[in-house]
């Protein structure tokens, strides 16, 4: 009997026969009170039967988490905190690595609807409570953020860059040997835990032939686990207890200051 795959870890083609298979050394990362990082290898093989050369492209994509931001405006003279921004679809990590660089690889169209690459990576827009009628299109909610949307969206981009938790590389991609090929994924200190999805893609003259898709998962174990599952499933407790051991060891301390 031919085990059963699940479809998200299946190579599927999307044109003729070339196709690429790819798989992870480890396919869940333990988070611990020493975790220092963690390093992934990821594998395949492109079977090209034709004598058109092809591009492998890495896209490691890990959970969604708000990301909120604020910017420093001049007010007669005082600098202050803008509004708040969220962006709430912004990946908590994000990695490209190719065989080279993505704009060599395909064109911007290309990269743009797959999402392929921080350039074309999508980051929902903070939407406004208002709706408006454009273009004869009724309820079209607008951003409130309007033409600096681009601006936050960088800002976005670069503190991720800061803590090593978005990155591309174009020659992060190598061959092994004929067919064969290697990347390297680098999982920061911060990495969130939750569930990662990699695509493998396989390009040939600027267009997709071939996707795998694998998943990642990153969890907490031991007594962080416990503490991260009891803060988020009771938050109130949660809150309370750091409160009262705040205070007691605020207490404590000022106990031994004074006997010194």
């Amino acid at each position: 009997m031919v085990p059963f795959v699940p479809p998200s870890e299946q190579s599927q083609a999307t044109s003729g026969q070339i196709r690429v298979a790819a798989a992870l050394t480890d396919a869940q990362v333990k988070v611990d009170t020493g975790f220092q990082g963690a390093r992934i290898v990821l594998y395949g093989a492109v079977f090209n039967p034709t004598d058109t050369p092809a591009d492998v492209v890495v896209v490691v994509r890990g959970p969604d988490a708000p990301v909120r931001l604020v910017k420093k405006t001049r007010n007669m003279g005082v600098w202050l905190n803008s509004r708040p921004v969220l962006f709430e679809g912004a990946p908590g990590f994000y990695m490209t690595a190719s065989t080279r660089p993505l704009s060599e690889i395909a064109g911007f169209g290309q990269l743009r609807r797959l999402g392929v690459g921080v350039d074309h990576l999508r980051i929902g827009a903070p939407d406004e409570a208002r709706t408006v009628t454009r273009y004869g299109v009724r309820d079209v909610v607008i951003s409130r953020l309007g033409d600096d949307y681009l601006d936050w969206r960088r800002a976005v981009i670069r503190l991720k860059e800061a803590a090593a938790l978005y990155n591309t590389d174009p020659d992060g991609v190598t061959f092994v040997d004929r067919g064969l090929f290697r990347a390297e994924v680098e999982l920061p200190t911060t990495a969130p835990t939750g569930e990662y999805h990699a695509e493998v893609w396989l390009f040939q003259e600027g267009k997709p032939a071939s996707v795998s898709n694998l998943t990642l998962t990153v969890e907490k174990v031991g007594f962080e686990r416990d503490i991260y599952e009891f803060a988020h499933r009771r938050p109130w407790s949660y809150g309370l207890l750091s409160v009262l051991l705040a205070a007691g060891m605020g207490y404590l301390a000022s106990r031994v200051f004074r006997r010194g």
